[in-house]
């Protein structure tokens, strides 16, 4: 096999399974007529006590009599697949099946002539593994019916968790922070009751993203706990995607509005601040549509890395632009403080988008590096931890916003005497070589 042709295998593999977030729950994949040399199914973390079942029919071929013992399926570590692909490119190996850092679990030379089999495979041992076909015939197309069954028995009864070994915390989890984001909903509503003569309608729209991102995680919780029993979904997945794309709308709309001053600045919005809206909120639609795709038909999707590509392009690019109308407002209240005489004001506004500046940008790129890069060097056993890092993140984003633009009385706030303004003039002097 050519170097080039390696190394894309090994980018489509390795990019497979290092995004792959599913949980390996039962699955029924249909494959028709693929080529493909590597086509990875699930990833799962198995304990001492992880099982195997893979079930596998109508199977037939684009060609009579090929070399059926170069087609099978095998379980196969990350680390393990960088020298596999070395042993290929090396020429010491004709195929993945053939190395001996692979656990082989079926060729199809032993099918003797039938066209289906199932197999019960117990781990020997405990590690994160993904369940991986490979087809080393070249031109050779597949077609078969796949149901696989990867899961950890638990308990002195041995039932079933469906749930990766560093997963299994998840619904007590996501079930904890939707408690936590509820709890802060009833916050908020007593403070928009106690505070009712300086309520604003981005108050109310602010709550409305926290009833969401509470409502997400509950249906989340459900999700991941029947998967954990059962292996199933049974519709939560439904509702899960349902809150998560109304959740993901509307906050990077109300990022968007706090950023404009909608409402507590300004009752309107400017033609440009409107673009950027129907620019974020069509990107999230397709990007929620990504999600759903890459969810639910797995890296063994001929599209799936082609969805992965479109998901995470849109994300940066929807999180670039929720960051134009706070560099905007930032700018116009520099210009204000210079013609309007109201420096002072102008000052506290000033520095209240800047910090809101300053938090978008680090609550973005932890959110979207930082817990990425804890995912990779975790290991398998602890992967809730980068959840947990995440809603942490995203807790003390919301916690901030609320704080930073909770309802106020104005006129106590902006009386100010003319030291304090002559002050804030200097100050703003000072500040103008802010660089965003």
């Amino acid at each position: 096999m050519a170097i080039s042709t390696s190394h894309l295998l090994f980018f489509l593999f390795a990019l497979s399974i290092f995004l792959s977030l599913s949980s390996a729950e039962i699955r029924s994949t249909d494959i028709r007529s693929d080529s493909r040399y590597i086509i990875p199914f699930d990833e799962f973390g198995f304990t001492p006590d992880g099982r195997l079942i893979l079930n596998v029919s109508r199977i037939s071929y684009s060609v009579p009599a090929p070399e059926l013992a170069k087609l099978g399926f095998f379980f196969c570590t990350r680390d393990a697949w960088l020298h596999v692909l070395q042993q290929i490119e090396d020429g010491n190996i004709p195929c993945a099946l053939h190395s001996d850092l692979v656990q082989p679990l079926y060729t199809f030379d032993r099918l003797d002539g039938a066209n289906e089999f199932g197999i019960e495979y117990a781990m020997p041992y405990a590690g994160q593994f993904t369940l991986v076909f490979t087809n080393c015939v070249p031109g050779l197309r597949v077609s078969m019916d796949v149901k696989s069954a990867m899961y950890n028995l638990e308990g002195r009864d041995g039932h079933r968790d469906y749930l990766s070994a560093g997963r299994t915390a998840l619904p007590r989890v996501y079930f904890l922070f939707s408690l936590i984001y509820f709890s802060m909903a009833a916050l908020w509503i007593h403070v928009l009751h106690k505070k009712r003569l300086t309520v604003y309608a981005i108050h109310f729209f602010m709550l409305a993203v926290l009833l969401l991102k509470a409502s997400n995680l509950l249906c989340e919780a459900e999700d991941k706990s029947y998967i954990k029993r059962t292996g199933s979904a049974h519709g939560w997945d439904v509702l899960f995607y349902i809150f998560s794309f109304l959740k993901g709308i509307t906050l990077f709309t109300l990022i968007v509005l706090i950023g404009t001053g909608w409402s507590f600045l300004k009752p309107y919005l400017q033609d440009r601040e409107k673009k950027v809206l129907m620019i974020v909120i069509p990107l999230q639609v397709i990007a929620n549509i990504a999600q759903v795709v890459i969810d639910e038909t797995g890296p063994y999707g001929q599209d799936w890395i082609t969805w992965k590509q479109v998901f995470l392009l849109v994300d940066v690019v929807c999180c670039c632009a929720v960051l134009f109308p706070i560099v905007w407002s930032i700018k116009n209240l520099r210009e204000a403080a210079t013609t309007d005489g109201k420096a002072a004001v102008n000052l506290m506004k000033l520095t209240l988008f800047r910090q809101y500046y300053v938090v978008v940008i680090c609550y973005i790129y932890f959110t979207r590096v930082v817990v990425y890069a804890l995912e990779t060097v975790t290991s398998y056993k602890y992967l809730w931890t980068s959840v947990v890092a995440a809603e942490l993140a995203t807790l003390a984003f919301y916690a901030f916003t609320g704080y930073k633009f909770r309802p106020e009385a104005h006129n106590p706030y902006f009386v100010i005497d003319d030291e304090e303004e002559d002050a804030a003039a200097e100050q703003l002097k000072l500040d103008d070589d802010f660089e965003l």
